[in-house]
């Protein structure tokens, strides 16, 4: 096998070579390669005699990559046919290498690595929500995104039709209306408390879906039906944050543990069936004080009720439930004293909004019962109303602009004023203008080099998903951020912000793919155990242990194989993990021969690389090597066939799969997938550990499940305890692979096989710490990868 050194050291070289390969190329392949890949049979697809030379063709250049990386890994030529000399393919791959990284180089130079990239559907609410003050929620207004190598801010997979602009501009007056509002608000905020029987059913006789009066409590049963513990008396008047208080205890408690239940918002009625989640907790028999906070829109209430899918459930005819008709049937309950709900503003003041939108210009109320008008100080020059556009844009812009820059915007805003708009209507008028510029929507980065201000920009986006605060920009306003330390401090307080704590929980996101947890809902027949407790644990564990990483800055090993990870006590039970209590999560100290340390043990990732019903070891393996162990798989060749190869006679899904092994045209990659799909057979699809297949609605009575598997470099495993093991010790590969993740994340490119270089050196800096976490990414942060367009 050729090391890999060898393609490192290619591509340092800055010696540009011709748009045609070098004739050692052609050498090469004439000597190891046309006897099985020449002509419309050729193996895998791969016809070189055939394969264009014009490297602006991604096509070829992506088939030009994936030849490199095969000589390189030694898979080519294989076997059976006989090494490469290794003289002859050091050449080749310090000329192919350099050909191909040269041709990217030169793009880059007058392009830049990222072509024009603009702010995603969280960072557009997000930035929207931090410029005017505002926590109204606008990602639900968006349009969906499309995702490119699982990420949605790739700039190459952005597109921006007249929809999507439409879609845009809509967005800006929610967000405009809801500042706008905020300042002009005279009505005080809504405050509304209630004893057991304000929230429980009205009428004692009548049969419904609200609690019922028992012993001075307002109950809830273990049940299915839907709706069941809404309260009619929780309906907001009107949208916004509300700080929910609720004093509850658990009624008839499980002989172990207490009553989990879940607090979600809603219409609770059959046309508009879809439940919000706030939070869950375990009643206990004990009263206990709950808070949360949640956005609920007008019109929507609370639906408080125990809903752990493991409880004994009540049976109520009919689609309503009768006073009293829940005790006979000895099923747990949940008993609420009292409950209170108070409207807030998370995101700062009334003032803290006027600031923005007004800056220093006097503003004058007018109105009652919480209908205002507001206007600008008639004394107010044009002067001070063009020095607050500047003002405004140059936040909304992120960066200083000089006033003649924005001659078409004070334009506008004259405009309006001759009209005999007034000031206020005027300054809205133009800000909206100011929101729809491509100043805005798009990140400003010049080719090569980032600006103070791009990098503040990047830095941001990157680690808060929103536009810089102040410190930031002032840091860059004093040209710092070009200096590596100031750069690396002015991270690690980006990361300490509130702002800046969600950032591996966001990069996870896309990352793990997270966010498509609910995209798929395990077979409750088969999954009986699994409910959306469990499902909100689950993302909580894999968030908490992430930031947990992060903040310990742990090495990268760790990733796949902790000692530790954190539990509340119905995900332990879920996972089988004695002695855990509470539902609030703790960092939990795994034994030694726990299969749960490391990430691919979470049952989130477990959950969103399975369909709901089974498992696929293909599927699995290929997310596992792309997003974990960074050896991403190529998609198959064009003349492999979807079905399986010959599998007559084949009993398992491993056999099923050696088939795959013994065709040429599909060992080289299934070498690497089906090691690691066979050891997450261990298991199910959702989340649980098991020996033997299902048979049916039966767990553990189908075929006994065999993960074991041989890596790529020869060593074998019996069990997935035993793969991960083997794994952890990759660590240059699993820091190589995150860094990769981070720079795709943040850049909006995927690293290109021009960057590998350079990624190698991200990753050489942290060799002596063991590729701690938080090592790599500030060398991820201060590299000319991430500091370049």
């Amino acid at each position: 096998m050729v090391p890999v050194t060898f393609l490192t050291l290619t591509l340092v070289s800055d010696r540009a070579i011709g748009v045609e390969p070098p004739d050692s190329i052609s050498v090469f392949q004439q000597d190891y390669c046309l006897d099985c890949h020449q002509g419309p049979d050729a193996e895998a697809g791969l016809d070189l005699e055939t394969l264009s030379a014009d490297l602006d063709d991604q096509e070829a250049f992506a088939r030009w990559v994936r030849v490199v990386d095969r000589v390189r890994d030694g898979e080519m030529p294989p076997e059976d046919y006989g090494a490469a000399d290794p003289d002859d393919a050091k050449r080749f791959l310090k000329q192919a290498s350099r050909w191909l990284a040269d041709h990217q180089t030169r793009q880059d130079d007058s392009l830049g690595r990222v072509r024009g990239r603009r702010l995603t559907n969280r960072q557009l609410e997000k930035t929207l929500q931090d410029l005017l003050v505002i926590r109204t929620p606008l990602a639900p207004l968006m349009s969906g995104e499309p995702r490119l190598h699982g990420y949605v801010g790739i700039a190459d997979a952005q597109p921006m039709s007249p929809y999507q602009l439409q879609t845009h501009l809509d967005v800006v007056d929610v967000a405009l209306d809801a500042a706008f509002r905020k300042v002009s608000r005279t009505e005080p905020l809504l405050e509304r408390q209630w004893d057991a029987a304000g929230i429980a059913r009205k009428n004692p006789r009548r049969r419904c879906r609200e609690p019922e009066m028992r012993q001075g409590r307002a109950v809830v049963w273990s049940c299915n039906m839907p709706f069941y513990g809404r309260m009619e008396a929780t309906r907001v008047p009107r949208s916004g944050w509300y700080d929910i208080r609720f004093t509850a205890s658990a009624v008839k408690p499980p002989s172990e543990g207490g009553v989990w239940c879940t607090v979600r918002r809603g219409e609770c009625v059959s046309n508009s069936p879809l439940m919000t989640w706030i939070g869950s907790f375990e009643a206990e028999s004990e009263p206990r004080t709950l808070e949360y906070r949640a956005w609920i829109p007008k019109g929507e209430k609370l639906e408080i009720r125990p809903n752990d899918s493991t409880l004994k459930r009540a049976r109520f005819a009919g689609g309503q439930v009768g006073t009293g008709e829940g005790e006979p049937q000895n099923v747990p309950g949940l008993a609420l004293s009292e409950l209170s709900m108070r409207e807030v503003q998370p995101a700062g003041s009334a003032a803290d909004t006027a600031a923005v939108l007004f800056g220093d210009l006097a503003i004058a109320k007018h109105g009652r019962d919480g209908v205002v008008s507001f206007q600008v100080d008639p004394s107010a020059t044009r002067q001070q109303l063009s020095d607050q556009l500047v003002r405004f844009a140059q936040l909304a812009f992120r960066r200083d602009i000089e006033p003649d820059r924005l001659v078409g915007f004070q334009q506008m805003l004259s405009q309006q004023l001759d009209e005999g708009v007034p000031a206020v209507d005027a300054l809205r008028a133009t800000y909206r203008a100011v929101l729809c510029s491509p100043r805005f929507l798009y990140f400003s980065e010049p080719v090569g080099r980032l600006d103070d201000f791009a990098i503040a920009s990047r830095l941001s986006y990157f680690l808060c998903q929103s536009m810089p605060d102040q410190e930031l920009l002032e840091a860059a306003r004093r040209g710092q951020l070009h200096n590596p330390q100031t750069l690396i401090r002015q991270a690690q307080r980006l990361l300490d912000t509130p702002r800046g704590r969600s950032f591996m929980s966001d990069f996870a996101d896309q990352w793990l793919e997270l966010d498509q947890i609910t995209d798929t809902e395990p077979d409750r027949r088969r999954f009986s155990e699994f409910d959306p407790i469990v499902q909100d644990a689950m993302l909580a564990e894999t968030r908490a242990f992430l930031n947990q990483l992060l903040k310990d800055n742990a090495p990268v090993q760790q990733i796949v194989a902790a000692d530790f990870t954190f539990l509340n006590s119905r995900l332990a039970r879920y996972y089988g993990i004695d002695d855990v209590a509470g539902d609030q999560l703790r960092l939990v100290h795994l034994p030694d021969d726990s299969v749960r340390g490391g990430l691919m043990a979470h049952g989130s990732v477990l959950k969103v690389t399975a369909n709901g019903t089974d498992t696929s070891p293909v599927l699995r393996g290929v997310w596992l090597c792309d997003r974990i162990l960074g050896t991403p798989i190529p998609p198959p060749p064009s003349n492999v066939p979807a079905i399986e190869p010959d599998t007559r006679g084949s009993t398992s899904i491993r056999e099923m799969l050696i088939r795959h092994e013994e065709d040429p045209n599909c060992a080289g990659c299934h070498r690497k997938i089906d090691a690691a799909g066979f050891a997450l057979e261990s298991f199910d699809a959702s989340g649980q550990f098991r020996t033997r297949y299902e048979r049916g609605n039966s767990r553990n009575k189908g075929p006994a499940v065999d993960p074991s598997g041989t890596l790529p470099g020869g060593d074998e495993f019996d069990d997935f305890t035993e793969f991960r093991h083997l794994v952890s010790h990759e660590d240059h590969r699993l820091a190589e692979n995150l860094a990769d993740h981070w720079i795709t994340y943040g850049t909006g490119q995927r690293v290109r096989f021009a960057d590998r270089a350079r990624v190698e050196s991200i990753v050489q800096r942290t060799a002596d710490s063991q590729y701690a976490i938080n090592d790599l990414l500030m060398a991820v942060i201060t590299s000319p990868l991430f500091l370049e367009k």
